[in-house]
């Protein structure tokens, strides 16, 4: 486990300084970063807390479902940002290609400049049509 918690549920108006108190009942807390609203800079409801051992943090994974400022705080362990999974809306059912990987692909369709475009002959061949050629004149 690590020390990094993820905290849910919070009240809009809740500081730094009451989640310090709250987490360091259950020993020393390096930091609290809440996540803020970018257009009223009140927080949105989610925190991480920064515990100073991963044993303290194991700890403090008690305080899930505490009630904290009239809401029952959620409290689970902070997951890295590559371990997250991405949902499907928005992002598509496929997977993630390089721009190597993409130009390969499209090559091996028969992409290229022309893909898609009619090709013409030249005026000098002529179309045959059935047995005696020409346009039927």
């Amino acid at each position: 486990m690590n020390n990094r918690l993820y905290v849910e549920n919070l009240a809009p108006g809740i500081t730094d300084a009451s989640l310090r108190d709250l987490f360091s009942k259950k020993g020393q807390v390096l930091e609290i970063k809440l996540v803020l609203d970018p257009a009223t800079g009140r927080s949105n409801g989610r925190a991480y807390v920064t515990m100073a051992t991963p044993e303290l943090a194991a700890a403090a994974l008690s305080l899930h479902s505490h009630t904290l400022d009239g809401r029952n705080i959620a409290v689970t362990e902070a997951r890295p940002v590559e371990a997250r999974p991405l949902g499907l809306i928005g992002h598509g059912f496929d997977v993630y290609q390089s721009p190597e990987q993409k130009a390969a692909a499209h090559n091996a369709k028969g992409g290229g400049r022309n893909r898609g475009r009619r090709r013409f002959m030249s005026s000098s061949k002529s179309f045959k049509s059935g047995p005696g050629g020409g346009n039927g004149r």
